[in-house]
């Protein structure tokens, strides 16, 4: 019995590795970040991003941040999760921590959102399992009055399961071996995984709480959230969009649609739905180019 639980989380150590994003030289903040914004009357809500695992929020919002700055929203991003023997680095890693500690984060920084720009409330986007950290704290946390709207980009609500991993994961489940631990440095790996105690808990009494406008954004093409589809939920305040239905020329991964002008387009409407626009179908490869 000892020797099939190691074989399993051998298994599963090995291809959790689909989950993690390796960021690259941090970017410039692009205008984005700026404790001076006040939110105007258009845009009364100030944007909090929140990325995903081993990533950072220089790498991930290098597009969006700037693009949200532009169009006069005040937005701001944290890098959660960092391991705390990780070096003291402008590019540091994050999304590595156990998810109920980041939320954690999460929420003093959401204080700190709201207290400096003398708002009640914030607009969440959130990326792959930044979609589930602002979700435990809203739950959990006392956050569910603090959100107004929550976007998700390759959401992961109901978990993944890449080549069988959440199937191997309720089989250690099934067979009493326990709890899957951290894999590697990743504490926040397995909570991720289809079946896991962690998302049992978060979907308990649905994730989707009243008062919130949910809108998630996914790829036909994502090779980390599978199926895709799982990213999706149900109710009278969620909606799912699907990048390919409005755009078939749009092939964009999971790690590259964080960079997708199609996504932003979906972004900046679930932000201002009252003057959504039609989003224009740009041709995308499977990842766009980094900067």
């Amino acid at each position: 019995m000892r020797r099939s639980r190691f074989a399993l989380l051998a298994v599963v150590a090995a291809l959790t590795g689909l989950l993690t994003v390796a960021p690259a030289a941090a970017s410039p903040a692009g205008g984005y970040g700026d404790w001076s914004c006040r939110p105007s009357a258009a845009h009364p809500h100030p944007v909090v991003l929140v990325h995903g695992t081993g990533d950072n929020k220089d790498y991930t919002w290098q597009t969006l941040g700037p693009l949200l700055a532009k169009r006069g929203y005040c937005a701001f991003a944290l890098t959660y999760g960092v391991l705390p023997t990780a070096p003291i680095v402008s590019d540091v890693i994050g999304g590595l921590t156990p998810i109920e500690d980041s939320a954690v984060e999460v929420r003093s920084f959401v204080e700190k959102v709201v207290t400096t720009t003398g708002v009640s409330k914030v607009d969440i986007v959130g990326f792959s399992q930044g979609t589930l950290v602002p979700a435990y704290y809203a739950k959990f946390l006392g956050g569910r009055m603090r959100i107004h709207t929550y976007v998700g980009l390759a959401p992961v609500w109901q978990g993944t399961d890449p080549l069988g991993i959440g199937d191997v994961f309720a089989l250690v489940r099934w067979l009493g071996l326990g709890q899957i631990p951290a894999i590697g440095d990743c504490g926040a790996c397995p909570q991720v995984l289809t079946g896991s105690a962690f998302l049992a808990k978060l979907n308990k009494g649905g994730a989707f709480l009243p008062g919130i406008a949910y809108t998630n954004i996914a790829t036909r093409y994502d090779l980390n959230i599978v199926p895709y589809t799982n990213g999706f939920g149900t109710g009278p305040n969620v909606r799912n969009i699907v990048l390919q239905d409005g755009c078939r020329k749009d092939r964009v991964n999971h790690m590259g649609i964080v960079f997708d002008p199609n996504a932003a387009g979906h972004v900046l409407n679930a932000l201002d739905p009252a003057h959504a626009k039609r989003v224009p179908c740009t041709p995308m490869g499977p990842m766009a180019p980094r900067r």
